[in-house]
């Protein structure tokens, strides 16, 4: 019997170096598999970090391209409210200007107006009371005109209407710096921010 199992000691002994050398050569396959799927991972990984890292940047120049506009963009209306409030005050100054020198910036409004002294002159209420007739006996005498008060009164800030048959002459101060203001807005903000 001792021919016999040497025979299958040796057909197993043959049978398990088999084994052994395929498991061997299936163990060298999977692990050049699997560090040939490692590499391809690491690669897709790594170009997939540098393709965010690429799109973050983007979006971040984009969200402080975006907040340098908006600061821009904010700074801007401050200085037009900043304008807005220099005309304002620059109409305040003029309804609120001295008797005397209310009549006399009236009366040459009105020279520029009605250069031929013709015309009806329209205050307010309480302008046509205080000095409506002196601005516009002080017109006439630079014109040699004859201008008139107007018996009627409108809702004026201040200045006046001239009415000259069916046309109308609008002086009236918040018109004539609305008017200013499509001009030296510009200006104006030069002077409030010359470092701009």
């Amino acid at each position: 019997m001792n021919g016999i199992e040497k025979i299958t000691d040796r057909i197993a002994a043959d049978t398990q170096a088999e084994i052994d050398r395929v498991l061997a050569e299936a163990q060298t396959e999977a692990e050049k598999i699997t560090a040939k799927y490692r590499a391809q991972a690491d690669r897709e990984s790594a170009d997939a970090r540098a393709k965010n890292e690429k799109t973050a940047a983007e979006r971040e120049d984009r969200l402080v391209s975006v907040a340098q506009m908006e600061a821009r963009k904010d700074l801007l209306s401050a200085r037009q409210a900043q304008v807005e409030t220099a005309f304002n005050l620059a109409l305040e100054n003029l309804c609120a200007m001295p008797e005397e020198r209310y009549i006399a910036v009236t009366a040459n409004l009105l020279a520029q107006a009605a250069p031929e002294g013709r015309g009806e002159v329209v205050f307010s209420q309480a302008d046509r009371e205080k000095m409506g007739q002196a601005a516009v006996d002080t017109a006439n005498k630079k014109l040699n005109g004859k201008l008139t008060l107007s018996g009627q009164t409108r809702a004026l800030k201040g200045g006046f209407i001239l009415v000259d048959g069916s046309v109308e002459v609008n002086c009236t101060f918040d018109t004539l710096v609305r008017l200013q203001r499509g001009e030296m807005a510009g200006e104006v903000a030069k002077v409030l921010f010359p470092e701009a």
